[in-house]
C-alpha cells in the first residue's frame, strides 16, 4: 500500500472510497476519469464491523492496487471511520462518488446532505456511470462470478482480477467487514465509509 501523504493542494486530491469488493470495470472507469480531474486520487477502502466480504481488507488493496498501478498519481489505502472523517485526516478537501442510477443519486443526496453537516469544508464530486456500467454493482459480480465463470465475468471487472475473485469463490467467503454499496433500496446512515 502506498500510503497518502498529501504534497499538493488539498482540493486538488480526492478520494474514492468504497468497499472495492471486488473492484468492477464501472469503478475503475470513475477511477480513470476522476484521476484526470484531480492532481491525486486516492481509492479509499471503506473497513465496516458488521459486514462479510469475499476478500479480505489486505486482498482488496492488493487487488486495487493491482488494478491502478498503471496511474501514476492513484494511490490505495483502507480506513475504518466516516468517509468524511478520512478524507480530513489525510489533508483531502473531495469525496468523488459514481452515480449510476437515480437510485443512487437518492442516497447520495442524503449522504452529501450528512457530510456537509459533519464537515462543510469537505466537497463531494459526483460522475456519472458510463452507460454500459450503469448496472454493475459489486453485489452482481459476485453473483455473475459464483455462477457464470471467468467468460461471464470479463464485461463486468478487469481480467487481471478474474483468477483471484475465481480463486477466492473456490476456497470460500473471506471474514472480512465491508460495507454494501450495491444502494437499491437502501437509506442514507453515517456508517463508514
Amino acid at each position: 500500500m502506498r500510503p497518502c501523504e498529501l504534497q499538493r493542494a488539498p482540493h486538488r486530491t480526492a478520494v474514492f472510497a468504497g468497499t472495492f469488493d471486488p473492484i468492477s470495470l464501472g469503478h475503475l472507469d470513475v477511477i480513470r476519469r476522476g484521476r484526470a480531474l484531480f492532481d491525486h486520487l486516492v481509492v479509499g477502502i471503506g473497513v465496516h464491523p458488521t459486514k462479510t466480504s469475499m476478500f479480505t481488507v489486505e486482498e482488496r488493496i492488493a487487488l486495487a492496487e493491482l488494478v491502478v498501478e498503471p496511474f501514476d498519481n492513484v494511490s490505495v489505502e483502507a480506513f475504518e471511520e466516516l468517509t468524511v472523517q478520512y478524507v480530513r485526516r489525510i489533508g483531502a478537501r473531495v469525496i468523488l462518488r459514481g452515480l449510476r442510477t437515480l437510485t443512487d443519486m437518492e442516497y447520495e443526496f442524503g449522504m452529501t446532505l450528512t457530510n456537509q453537516k459533519l464537515d462543510p469544508e469537505i466537497e463531494t464530486v459526483f460522475l456519472m456511470a458510463d452507460g454500459q456500467f450503469s448496472h454493475v454493482s459489486s453485489s452482481l459480480v459476485r453473483q455473475v462470478a459464483k455462477f457464470g465463470g471467468a467468460d461471464a465475468l470479463k464485461p463486468f471487472v478487469p481480467e487481471v482480477l478474474i483468477g483471484p475473485i475465481l480463486a477466492k469463490l473456490k476456497g470460500g467467503q473471506a471474514a472480512d467487514p465491508y460495507v454494501d454499496y450495491d444502494k437499491r433500496g437502501a437509506t442514507p446512515s453515517i456508517t463508514p465509509p
